[in-house]
Formats: structure tokens, sequence, C-alpha cells
């Protein structure tokens, strides 16, 4: 959930002051850079995240390319993730949001009910979800916030509103402070050098 509401038209300056401060950074220049490029992919003035027919379908093809199930259902009746499915009837975005968990999560953790890091937001089950917790603390924030990047980079190498999840996900909150600056690199360089986005910041199949 976004912290600080923004107006899409201040979106373009904020960018622009991020991009500045990461001129010597190439490859974060690199991710910020395709994030900038989906506002053309951005419907009128809505900030809130898509909900088009077409994005969803999309979203449901990355979920057959990876091999994940789908589970027609609102994850408030269950778990976002199961362990074998995904429930859909949610937004494009954070569908794409859990094949990046998928690509993230260790390979034991796969296959547990929200990936092992606890009850996700959108699942209703949340007794079942925490029972299956396997991380923790600093360590779950972390793997989170890697997970977020790579699936805004997945919904902008799909040409959706990338950008959108990137805002609603909080990384702008701050701006351009050396703080959010340096966390936005580091989660760059991290998914860079494991091999899940590339030189020019799209994301790869790879799994941990």
């Amino acid at each position: 959930m976004i912290l600080t509401p923004v107006d899409l038209a201040a979106v373009p300056r904020l960018l622009d002051e991020f991009s500045d401060a990461l001129r010597d950074q190439p490859a974060a220049l690199a991710v910020l850079e395709r994030i900038r490029e989906s506002l053309a992919a951005v419907d009128g003035t809505d900030i809130s995240l898509s909900q088009r027919a077409d994005h969803h379908e999309q979203a449901l093809g990355l979920l057959r390319r990876f091999g994940l199930g789908i589970l027609d259902q609102d994850p408030q009746d269950g778990l976002t993730w199961d362990g074998l499915a995904v429930a859909v009837r949610m937004e494009p975005s954070v569908i794409i949001h859990e094949v990046a968990h998928y690509q993230l999560a260790a390979p034991e953790r796969r296959h547990l009910p929200d990936f092992g890091l606890g009850a996700g937001p959108e699942s209703g089950d949340k007794a079942r979800g925490e029972a299956g917790r396997r991380v923790f603390g600093v360590d779950c924030d972390r793997e989170e916030a890697l997970v977020s990047l790579l699936g805004v980079l997945w919904e902008a190498e799909l040409g959706q509103p990338a950008v959108l999840a990137f805002l609603e996900q909080n990384w702008l909150e701050g701006g351009a402070s050396p703080q959010n600056l340096s966390h936005f690199i580091r989660n760059v360089t991290e998914l860079m050098e494991g091999g899940f986005i590339d030189g020019e910041g799209r994301p790869t199949t790879r799994l941990r």
C-alpha cells in the first residue's frame, strides 16, 4: 500500500530526480529507465493498479510459463499461494508479484504456503500462512524488496504500467535521499548478481 499518495503529474519529475542521482550507477539507471518507459502504458490519470482483462491474461500466461497452478479464487478465501497454485482473482500486478516470489524463494520454500514468508496481505487464511513461516524479520523484508522490484520489472517486460506498482510499493517514498538510493541500488545489484535480471534490467526465468 502506498504510504504517501502521489499525483501522476508529479511522477515524471520524481523519476527525473531519482535518475539524476543515479547517473554514476549505470545498472540501477538502466532498471529505472525500464520502469520510467512504462509511463506510456498508464491509462488516464488514475494511479491505481491496472484491472485490465488483457493485463490479467498476460499475468496468467506468466504463471503458466513458470509452471504454476491457477486457482480461480479470491485469496481472501484462502491463500494467495497455497504451495501449488496462485489464487488469481486479484490485480495483474499482484499475480506477477507471486511469480517473482516463486523465483526468489529458496527451493525448500517454493511449495510452502505463501513461500514460507508468513501470510501475505491478500491471504485470508492468516493462521495457515503464519504456520508455514520459515523466514522472519530483516530477512523477510529483504526478500520482499527483491521480489517487489523483480515483479515490477516483469510488468515492464510485459508492457504493463509497471510504474504504478513501483509507486504503490513505495520505491519513491523518500525520493532521491541517500538512504532510498542505497536501497534501490542494493536490490538492483542483488538481482543482477543473482542472474534474475540481465545487464539491461530485463527479468530472466532463473530460479533460486
